[in-house]
């Protein structure tokens, strides 16, 4: 079966993409902005899931290689350092939904480089909720944004960019319209500039799913990968093009979810937060290759 891309026409289908669309304008009908290009690393380990003891140094070595091929650099801890100064305060913003979390050992792996790096221990705080209380987080000047993939009713895929959304305390106030205004919370001081590394969690993806807080093991597998890189967009780009490849392979076709994830195309249009056309994204593939399905 051949495999369909995302488009901005299926971004954008249905009430809530119609809105967008409006709201933007030529933005993204006119093609205006200047053409960029972004790279991203999808990195998969056949053995991540198979021992709990051993799953954070796998992640650590399936870290490694994803920040050494994404920054280029000749080994791991070269590109860790350009990542993140030893004077850095670093909040890791993390995810704790409790049906699917971010794995702890994948958060230790990052804390684990984070300290390789030189920063001190005191330096780094990994957390989900309360980050505008966490003095860490307050007086960060570094974050690594690391969160499961997954279907989200309100914004139709939990990406990156929708990570951020504990920092602000009227959370509700951004579900309309898909979620489109997710990327303006990337504009606050506490956060602007200061995203360092961002990483999907694609261990365990939920690729389907239509309500709040759905969750149904069916629609779970075990990719056991990692999406990683520096352009929010560009990573949640290519992770909705994985969940949507994984939902026509499994139903036969692109089941409809709640909404369309447009707010990753706002992100870029409107917000120039990174790159959302998969033709602009260098997708480098690392590791297992079995039913990698992008």
């Amino acid at each position: 079966m051949e495999q369909k891309v995302i488009t901005r026409r299926d971004f954008l289908r249905g009430a809530a993409g119609t809105a967008v669309a409006a709201a933007l304008g030529p933005a993204i009908l006119g093609e205006a902005q200047a053409q960029r290009a972004a790279k991203v690393v999808l990195v998969r380990n056949a053995d991540v899931l198979a021992d709990p003891d051993k799953m954070q140094g796998i992640l650590e070595s399936m870290l490694d290689e994803a920040v050494k091929t994404l920054l280029g650099t000749s080994g791991p801890m070269d590109a860790w350092r350009q990542l993140i100064k030893s004077s850095d305060v670093v909040g890791v913003k993390s995810n704790d939904w409790g049906k699917l979390p971010t794995p702890k050992p994948l958060e230790g792996a990052i804390k684990r480089r984070l300290l390789d790096a030189g920063v001190a221990e005191g330096n780094i705080s990994v957390t989900d909720r309360g980050v505008l209380e966490n003095p860490v987080f307050q007086k960060a000047t570094a974050l690594v944004n690391v969160r499961p993939l997954r279907t989200h009713h309100w914004a139709g895929v939990g990406t990156c960019l929708k990570n951020y959304i504990q920092y602000v305390p009227n959370r509700s106030s951004y579900h309309p319209e898909a979620c489109a205004a997710l990327g303006s919370i990337w504009k606050l001081p506490v956060v602007e500039g200061k995203t360092r590394l961002n990483i999907q969690c694609a261990l365990t993806p939920q690729f389907y799913g239509r309500g709040a807080n759905f969750f149904d093991t069916r629609y779970v597998w075990p990719y056991k990968g990692l999406i990683v890189g520096t352009d929010p967009v560009a990573v949640d780009t290519v992770a909705a093009h994985l969940l949507q490849v994984k939902r026509t392979a499994f139903f036969g076709e692109d089941r409809a979810l709640d909404v369309p994830p447009s707010h990753i195309i706002v992100a870029d249009k409107k917000y120039n937060l990174g790159v959302s056309e998969l033709s602009r994204i260098q997708l480098v593939k690392l590791g297992w290759m079995d039913e990698v399905l992008i």
